[in-house]
């Protein structure tokens, strides 16, 4: 969380709306100079700060109407705080709450240098930047349609479909698959919206991957370095961090992309996580996405994976793979350098598959499976398969830990180093006793 802390002389806080816009004005003494409701548009705005535009700063609600302010007061030269909603409603939530009290209490935030800022996005890349987001939402709706395709065929107890539909060549035939023809008039207007989203979307993908290429060509293609970050991947990656300067450290850049988690303590007591919602949720999925693409036709990848996978699991092995490709994206921008994978894996080395051998005839013995497997081991040594290192940790379970309330009789401090010189003294005695009949023969003798 960061705060603004600049003094000037006014201070200005607005409860922006679609039409209406609160707008209040202190002074550095905190003196209310200005406090009324008024319609939103450009001239009424500068018409009620120009007697204080020598020395005024603007702070508005980071809401979806803010374009237009912060177009202004970078056009008029006025100082523009756009404050982070969620930050902003867990430090001025009151009993009351309407227009006339929040721009109050945001000029006092302001003034008192207490206001949680947001990222002010640059006019020249931030249409582009919706655009993406906005193809994002077809996207999705796309894969919506096909689901509910699967999902009707399930309803009615139908074959599965026999070819992938995500692809047009396949679609042909898919109304026949459905005989009630009510139900196929459903499915044929879901295909024909897909039909239409995948105009649309290639047709989008086309205009954002030119328009990157003119924006900046040089973090497009470093970032295409990365295995498995492909043009949409880079594309949302590009645009989402616009600029990596922003962010001061590799944490704070973890913490907007939502790959790490955000503890709660208080007086040496954890109270779990939040902030789960704090972030871009864009570069959360990218990231997420990249992760699982990693994997793809990677050996190195594959070996480093299985190594978290081996201390992690699964599921937060892959979180973990995502974090890691976030701290080497922040590097590669940060020292503007391509994607270096033996630098990223480490010492993980590539797995080769082992080699499965058939017996020589049928009336082979039911044991040369396990043979063949023990012999292709040795040639390859490699790590055993899941499932026997399940069987081996099932076989010899892990004793549990016992608690310090579990170990009844426990001495005192003051009493350990008696103890500790009684079990010494046990201890030599039984290495000086015979343990065989020779040795006692020998011993009486």
């Amino acid at each position: 969380m960061r705060f603004y802390t600049q003094q000037h002389q006014h201070y200005c806080g607005i409860d922006l709306h679609a039409r209406t816009m609160y707008v209040c004005i202190l002074d550095a003494t905190g003196n209310v100079l200005v406090h009324k409701d008024m319609a939103a548009g450009p001239e009424a705005f500068l018409k009620v700060i120009a007697p204080y535009r020598k020395d005024i700063v603007v702070a508005v609600e980071c809401i979806f109407t803010w374009y237009w302010l912060a177009d202004l007061c970078a056009r008029e030269h006025i100082a523009f705080v756009l404050g982070h909603a969620l930050y902003m409603k867990a430090i001025h939530g009151g009993k009351a709450k309407n227009d006339k009290i929040d721009a109050h209490k945001t000029a006092v935030l302001l003034r008192g240098g207490m206001i949680p800022t947001a990222y002010v996005y640059p006019r020249a890349m931030r249409s582009t930047r919706d655009l993406l987001r906005r193809r994002y939402r077809f996207a999705r709706h796309r894969a919506g349609l096909l689901a509910h395709i699967q999902n009707t065929t399930s309803q009615y107890n139908l074959p599965p479909l026999p070819q992938r539909i995500s692809y047009k060549a396949n679609r042909s035939t898919v109304p026949d698959h459905f005989p009630d023809p009510r139900v196929r008039k459903s499915i044929e207007a879901d295909l024909c919206l897909i039909d239409h989203y995948d105009e649309r979307l290639n047709d989008l993908e086309l205009y954002l991957v030119r328009t990157a290429k003119i924006d900046d060509a040089d973090t497009f293609y470093r970032l295409r370095s990365v295995p498995g970050i492909g043009k949409i991947l880079a594309l949302v990656m590009l645009y989402e961090i616009h600029d990596i300067a922003r962010f001061p450290t590799v944490q704070d850049f973890l913490s907007y992309a939502r790959l790490v988690k955000c503890a709660k303590e208080s007086a040496g007591k954890h109270y779990g996580y939040g902030g789960a919602k704090i972030g871009s949720v864009y570069l959360k999925w990218a990231f997420s996405e990249a992760a699982t693409l990693f994997l793809r036709h990677n050996g190195l990848g594959q070996a480093c994976f299985a190594r978290l996978e081996c201390t992690h699991g699964n599921a937060k092995a892959r979180s973990v793979l995502a974090q890691k490709l976030g701290r080497a994206v922040y590097c590669m921008l940060s020292h503007r350098t391509a994607f270096d994978l033996k630098k990223f894996v480490g010492n993980a080395t590539p797995q080769p598959r082992r080699a499965r051998q058939a017996p020589a005839d049928d009336t082979a013995s039911m044991d040369a499976p396990h043979l063949a497997a023990e012999s292709a081991g040795a040639a390859c040594p490699t790590s055993p398969p899941r499932s026997a290192r399940a069987l081996g940790e099932r076989a010899n379970p892990r004793k549990p830990r016992k608690k310090k309330n579990d170990r009844p009789n426990c001495p005192r401090s003051d009493d350990r180093e008696e103890v500790k010189g009684v079990a010494t003294l046990k201890n030599r005695r039984r290495r000086l006793q015979p343990t065989t009949p020779a040795e006692e023969i020998a011993a009486t003798e």
